[in-house]
């Protein structure tokens, strides 16, 4: 495997983390609305700040959401880049493969 491809693979495996859990999904089908502020999301989701804080960083390090800071309240939005990443990545897996030539079976 070359340098690139297992930095792609890296990437897409810390992507899909991000994306495998309930509550960080859920956190995104809120930002899917639009950008929610922390105090929004904690009463929404019903979570501790301190674990809703986990989640969002999880998300912003997987390149899924980013924050603004506005006084002292922190605005969570989609990056719509980070989704089309994880979308990039799911028809790499599902393009048609090439024809195999016939070899010893094994």
């Amino acid at each position: 495997m070359t340098l690139a491809a297992s930095i792609a693979s890296d990437r897409t495996a810390a992507l899909f983390q991000a994306l495998s859990d309930e509550k960080r999904l859920r956190i995104l089908a809120l930002l899917a609305r639009g950008e929610h502020c922390v105090c929004e999301l904690t009463e929404a989701l019903e979570l501790p700040q301190s674990l809703l804080s986990f989640h969002l960083k999880a998300l912003k390090d997987a390149g899924l959401v980013a924050d603004r800071r506005e006084g002292r309240w922190v605005h969570y939005s989609l990056r719509p880049s980070g989704l089309d990443e994880a979308r990039g990545a799911l028809e790499e897996l599902t393009v048609e493969p090439a024809p195999r030539a016939q070899a010893a079976r094994c």
